[in-house]
C-alpha cells in the first residue's frame, strides 16, 4: 500500500541517508528537525481518535466527528507548541495526516476503544475486546498532566480524561464539551 511518513532527525546529514533507505515508489518519506513536535503529534493523535470513535459510537453523525477531529488540531497545535514543537509540523504527516488516519481508520486501535466507550462498554471491556494496546489510554493520563501542569486549555484532552479515569460517561463528556462558552475559533 503507498503510504508517507516523516523522518525526525536533528542531524540532517543521518535524516537525509534515512529518507535515502526509506524511499520507494510506493513509500515516500519526508524529513524534519521538529523532534518535539513529531513526538508530541504521534501520542496526542490516539488521545484525539479515542474521543473521534467515542462520537462515532454515540452517533452523533460525520459533521460532528469532522468538527472534532478539526478542533483536536487545533488543540494539538496549541498544546504542541507550548512544548516546544513548530506549528508546521502539526499542518505535516505526523500533525493532521496521523490524526486524519487515527480518528478515522477502522485499523485504528484507539478509535476502536473509543466506538466501544461511545456504544457503552466499560474501559476494561473496550481494551479486552481489542486485545492489543491502545497507546491512547496511558497517553490520556500523561498528556492531560502535563497541559494542565503548563496551563494549556485542552477541552477535548479533558473530555477523554474524564471518560477514562474519571468515570465521566461517554454522553454526558461529549454534551458538557458541545456545552462549553462559545469563544472566536482562533483563540
Amino acid at each position: 500500500m503507498a503510504t508517507c511518513a516523516v523522518i525526525g532527525s536533528d542531524d540532517h546529514d543521518l535524516g537525509f541517508r534515512i529518507q535515502d533507505l526509506f524511499t520507494f515508489p510506493h513509500f515516500r518519506s519526508y524529513t524534519s528537525d521538529d523532534l518535539a513536535g513529531i513526538e508530541f503529534g504521534g501520542a496526542a493523535k490516539n488521545v484525539y481518535a479515542i474521543a473521534a470513535g467515542v462520537a462515532h459510537g454515540l452517533g452523533l453523525g460525520d459533521n460532528a466527528v469532522a468538527a472534532l477531529v478539526t478542533r483536536a488540531l487545533a488543540e494539538m497545535t496549541r498544546l504542541g507548541t507550548a512544548l516546544g514543537g513548530r506549528i508546521e509540523t502539526f499542518s505535516g504527516l505526523s500533525g493532521v495526516g496521523d490524526l486524519i488516519v487515527t480518528c478515522f481508520s477502522p485499523h485504528s486501535r484507539n478509535h476502536r476503544v473509543g466506538l466501544a466507550l461511545g456504544g457503552g462498554k466499560t474501559l476494561n471491556e473496550a481494551v479486552a475486546a481489542l486485545g492489543m494496546i491502545a497507546e491512547g489510554v496511558p497517553s490520556t493520563s500523561s498528556i492531560y498532566e502535563t497541559a494542565k501542569k503548563i496551563g494549556v486549555r485542552t477541552p477535548i484532552i479533558d473530555a477523554v480524561y474524564g471518560i477514562l479515569y474519571e468515570g465521566k460517561s461517554a454522553p454526558i463528556a461529549m454534551r458538557e464539551l458541545l456545552a462549553r462558552d462559545p469563544r472566536p475559533e482562533h483563540s
